[in-house]
């Protein structure tokens, strides 16, 4: 055995954050602080130190931060992130008899017991840190200052705790057997507002859509705030078997087909719709909307049409059932006879995973730099891995959103595995229990490690049923809720705004859905829900706490109808406070409680909230204050918040 090793006492476990044992990175942003924890103890009574080390991946020495020890044996700190790309970190802790001793030594002055001997052993270690350091010499010399009480006075000084805290005697340390990683990506990552429109429906005229008409609507969509805009596949939509309105399993004449059917005679997962405009024309609508700061997000669904080009160049890439013809697409109920699912067991296995990893290069080429994933989960984990890994390798700050409402394991392991973002299920997550328990789950457990969630209200294919056959107040709380729990949320834009609310009978799916036909908006047309995005949106660009998810603190109030939560940033210069009327039909009230704790609030409280909402301003100055709120005047409270400096 080594004998160093053997004379480490200190036990370091459950290291934070790590995503399944280190096997996948950890997720950052930068100008984020990377939270460390640990769990370090020792035997016996000694006083334990610890140090977190961390460095930017092929640095060629360590920066240490102290941690700090909290109750049953856990430690913190937080690095911060400054530039993209991988840092590593790990923990170190030693058994510090120089502040062991230096604890002893108080209790016993102050006790007036005889340090004598206590006063020889602390010069022994002053001498051995005075080898690294000989500003420590002085130090010495006043330990044996022949006056004792002027030494022990002099120990018993604040100088004294600084040279203790600021020169730790570090023996026989323990280092974390593992070196951890954090990814570090752009800020739009983790901060993100989507808009989602069919292009097809861009026109004013209400025929059938062009890019050149998308890019009429961009200084609407900036407008509100939005700075992703996505919009369904773009490519050629088969022919065979093509879908007609609400979903009718045979197409009339003129009738569009689904986006998501791709492929036809006209090209596949690298053309592009004729009726939508040319390559050209897109690449057109992705640098004006630059100059908008949006992004155009690509959806990308790995399915294909009957007549895709693939269908008949590839056969062997799709499951042939014993008739003769190709397997289409199920997921019982639900018939999905316009497409075919690709085979990944199929023997050319390679073939297919290179050829659409082909497809995101091509589009990056042409200038994406956003992907939606559509049902990434009925595709094997392990080409997600190898295929985002293989984008990452030659292209910086692609995003990568992940639509699978799924199993909880595997819309957490596709976000382990690389997905940037991932849909979750506060689509149907309502009551205030449910979304107490939900966002806790998120923020507080270790898939903060490595999910970073994205809150839709609805999208085109879910219309969640507390939004149906209801008015404008459910929209207002739920889109609200998004933009607020969350730091990226998106919505489907036409149909939210304009209040769809008609589902088909018995489903939570829209009817005249959007997916099957052309749609008719008046793009000139706005409303108070609009309006209240807008203001919600720019509240998310100007104040710093609601970008972020991680830093969320729900607040007692005693309705079950009324839910309240503090967002603020780690040095309170941004602080959020959002109370919501869950119900959208009845006023409802409540005592609030301010987290005194977390605002670092004294005994005088003097707080300053003015919410933007309404543009109204309050002064509270007790821990529990009283909200009312009207949800036919407004559903919910967002307020900024400023602590009095008499609290400071």
């Amino acid at each position: 055995m080594n004998s160093l090793r053997g004379q480490s006492r200190v036990v370091i476990e459950n290291v934070q954050p790590q995503v399944d044992g280190g096997l996948y990175p950890a997720k950052g942003t930068v100008g984020d602080f990377i939270n460390v924890s640990a769990d370090i103890f020792g035997d016996g009574h000694d006083h334990i130190r610890a140090h977190l080390l961390y460095k930017k991946e092929g640095a060629s020495s360590w920066s240490v931060v102290e941690m700090k020890a909290s109750y049953n044996d856990g430690w913190f700190a937080s690095f911060p992130v400054k530039e993209k790309g991988t840092y590593v970190f790990t923990v170190k802790a030693w058994v510090d008899h120089f502040d062991t001793w230096y604890d002893g030594f108080k209790k016993k002055a102050n006790a007036k017991v005889d340090v004598t001997v206590e006063l020889m052993e602390g010069v022994i270690m002053l001498e051995r840190l005075a080898k690294e350091d000989k500003s420590l010499k002085s130090a010495i010399t006043r330990l044996q200052d022949k006056q004792q009480a002027n030494a022990i006075e002099f120990v018993l000084s604040p100088e004294f705790y600084d040279i203790v805290h600021n020169h730790p005697l570090i023996d026989f340390e323990t280092i974390y057997e593992k070196e951890l990683s954090v990814v570090v990506e752009h800020r739009k990552a983790n901060f993100s507002s989507w808009y989602e429109l069919f292009p097809r429906s861009a026109s004013l005229e209400g025929k059938h859509g062009t890019f050149k008409d998308v890019i009429k609507l961009l200084p609407r969509i900036h407008a509100m705030g939005f700075d992703i805009l996505y919009m369904p596949p773009i490519h050629p939509i088969g022919k065979i078997n093509r879908k007609g309105k609400n979903n009718n399993v045979r197409a009339l004449p003129g009738e569009p087909g689904s986006p998501w059917a791709i492929g036809s005679d006209e090209g596949g997962h690298k053309a592009i719709l004729p009726e939508l405009g040319t390559l050209d024309d897109y690449k057109k609508l992705i640098a004006e909307a630059k100059k908008f700061n949006i992004d155009i997000a690509m959806d990308v669904a790995f399915q294909c049409a009957p007549d895709h080009p693939y269908v008949n160049e590839h056969p062997n890439w799709f499951k042939q059932r014993p008739d003769g013809t190709i397997q289409y697409a199920e997921n019982p109920p639900k018939k999905y006879q316009d497409i075919y699912p690709f085979n990944f067991e199929s023997e050319d296995w390679k073939g297919l995973w290179e050829e659409l990893l082909s497809v995101f290069l091509y589009w990056i080429e042409q200038g994406v730099k956003v992907f939606r994933v559509d049902n990434p989960h009925t595709k094997p984990i392990k080409f997600w891995h190898w295929v985002i890994a293989e984008v990452n390798k030659k292209h910086e700050d692609i995003i990568f959103l992940s639509e699978a409402f799924t199993r909880p394991k595997v819309m957490a392991s596709l976000a382990k595995v690389g997905f940037t973002q991932s849909y979750t299920y506060f689509t149907w997550r309502v009551t205030k229990q449910e979304l107490t328990e939900y966002v806790n789950e998120l923020v507080y457990t270790q898939s903060k490690n490595y999910f970073r969630p994205n809150f839709w209200p609805n999208t085109p294919d879910i219309l969640p049923y507390h939004l149906q056959h209801q008015g404008e107040n459910i929209f207002l709380i739920r889109v609200a809720l998004a933009a607020t729990l969350s730091s990226s949320y998106g919505l489907y834009g036409p149909a939210y705004e304009f209040l769809d609310n008609v589902p088909m009978p018995g489903k939570e799916e829209y009817w005249d859905s959007e997916k099957y036909e052309i749609k008719k908006h008046d793009w000139k047309k706005t409303n108070r829900l609009t309006d209240i995005i807008t203001i919600l949106n720019r509240a998310r660009k100007e104040h710093a706490a609601l970008q972020s998810t991680w830093n969320i603190q729900f607040c007692q109030i005693e309705d079950q109808n009324m839910l309240a939560y503090i967002k603020a940033t780690p040095d309170l210069s941004s602080i959020m406070l959002v109370v919501v009327n869950l119900d959208p039909h009845h006023r409802h009230s409540g005592y609030v409680q301010i987290p005194r704790e977390r605002l670092k609030l004294g005994d005088r409280i003097n707080l300053k909230l003015h919410d933007l909402m309404t543009d109204e301003h309050y002064t509270w100055t007790q821990e529990w204050n009283y909200v009312e709120i009207d949800p036919y005047k407004m559903p919910f409270h967002l307020f900024k918040l400023e602590v009095h400096e008499s609290n400071m």
